[in-house]
């Protein structure tokens, strides 16, 4: 089985209440927004890392794509950070993963899993703090979706 944790828009932000389900995780999904390289820096130190950039990931993030198309076991992945930025081409993927709105959305439309893990930064807009875990076994896959407290300690 692999384990992948699928998290945006942390805005410069990594709680330790997500950190310990990353540590927990084969690989890490970012769909953008980091802000700062140092985001990025401590998520590698924890798992291999898909990123794409976000709208709010300046010069330093000069070498992330703006998509990036990839694999874990069977399943073939899409990663952008705004949803509307999407361009699947013609094979499509098994999931599309993207950020942005802060929202967290699971939703399956012709075979194809689209997803935004929500926010795991500060808590902002008033919505809920979430993001998802991934689990891949052979033949199918099971999205878990992970709710952290407002409150809980950045």
């Amino acid at each position: 089985m692999i384990k992948a944790a699928v998290m945006s828009d942390t805005h410069n932000v990594l709680r330790p209440d997500v950190t310990e389900i990353l540590k927990e995780c084969d690989c890490i999904i970012h769909a953008g927004d980091l802000s700062k390289p140092a985001i990025l820096e401590q998520l590698n130190r924890i798992a291999p890392v898909y990123a794409v950039r976000g709208n709010n990931d300046k010069e330093w993030a000069g070498d992330l794509p703006q998509e990036l198309r990839f694999s874990l076991g069977w399943m073939r992945f899409y990663l952008v950070h705004n949803k509307k930025d999407a361009k699947l081409g013609e094979e499509l993927p098994h999931a599309v993963i993207f950020g942005h709105s802060h929202r967290y959305l699971e939703e399956r439309k012709d075979g194809v899993l689209w997803l935004n893990p929500g926010s795991c930064g500060r808590r902002r807009f008033d919505l809920p703090v979430t993001m998802a875990v991934l689990e891949i076994t052979e033949d199918r896959y099971q999205v878990k979706r992970i709710d952290f407290p407002a409150e809980s300690k950045e």
